[in-house]
């Protein structure tokens, strides 16, 4: 009666303990994912933030501006287009404070030009295809000049690109330990029982009658500890919102789903591979290695 109660305990505190290690590491997945895409966000919106000023000629008719304007918009590369014209910039405050208004009695005509503010995507922060596109638009009708901040673009490209690969590479590594240390979690869980499915195999009973119940196991197994890192990963980003308010729009209800939902998912499609491996290894084994092993 005590060996039974002290199996049956011996087999429960497996069991919890395999599902809080399976869920502490899809927290951890989870959570490396989360802060990778934030990542990535960040580096997109900085891209995003590069700019193109493309001045225009004297004398351009409304209807020229506008399909200059039309051609701007049609381009891939082109997020936003606000066009200034030369009487707006004149009348901008911090330009008159930069020259204390003078220029007002020394120049007889306003020497600025109408321009195009263009926003480009964070596609074009390629310095390569920014290049080949100011090129292209240097060369339209009724354009004067082409101005864009080269050396910080090229800057921008380099750092965000280090960036992306030390993150990729981090959370590729991360994710290798990660299966491993499961993978092990889930063996040393079936272990415990390779008696019984010696025993069982003893008694006739065939390789999918036994792996049945062990899968059938794993799957629930799976859901208990995707629930579990779907809660410590709400707690955390709801934490993290508190302290950093700032990245509450990189927190969307949406993208928080998506993250809980590949944690359960993955929980249940790992437990599951995890389990039928190890368990497919100790029913194909010999009865006399059992022992052995």
């Amino acid at each position: 009666m005590k060996d039974d109660k002290r199996l049956k305990r011996k087999v429960r505190n497996s069991y919890i303990v395999s599902n809080i290690s399976i869920a502490l590491v899809l927290f951890l997945l989870g959570s490396v994912g989360y802060l990778l895409t934030a990542a990535m966000q960040m580096a997109r919106t900085l891209q995003e933030s590069v700019s193109v000023t493309v001045e225009l000629r004297n004398g351009l008719s409304e209807e020229q501006k506008g399909k200059l304007h039309d051609q701007f918009t049609e381009n891939e590369l082109v997020k936003q287009v606000v066009y200034s014209s030369k009487e707006e910039k004149l009348e901008d405050q911090d330009f008159r404070e930069m020259f204390q208004e003078e220029f007002d009695l020394i120049l007889e005509e306003n020497p600025l030009l109408d321009s195009f503010e263009l926003t480009l995507t964070a596609e074009a922060s390629d310095p390569e295809q920014l290049e080949a596109f100011v090129s292209k638009i240097g060369k339209l009708d009724g354009v004067d000049r082409v101005s864009y901040p080269i050396q910080t673009i090229e800057r921008l490209h380099k750092t965000i690109s280090k960036i992306r690969l030390v993150l990729l590479l981090f959370g590729g590594a991360l994710l290798v330990i990660s299966l491993i240390l499961l993978n092990n979690t889930i063996r040393l869980a079936i272990f415990s029982k390779r008696y019984l499915i010696n025993t069982m195999k003893l008694v006739g009973a065939t390789k999918w009658f036994i792996m049945k119940p062990f899968l059938a196991s794993s799957i629930g197994q799976g859901i208990v500890a995707g629930i579990i890192a779907s809660l410590l990963f709400l707690g955390a980003v709801y934490g993290l919102n508190e302290a950093v308010p700032e990245l509450m729009p990189l927190t969307a209800a949406t993208k928080v789903a998506v993250i809980m939902g590949c944690m359960t998912l993955g929980g249940i499609i790992i437990s599951l591979c995890f389990t039928w491996f190890a368990v497919n290894k100790f029913v194909n084994m010999k009865s006399n290695k059992i022992y052995l092993y």
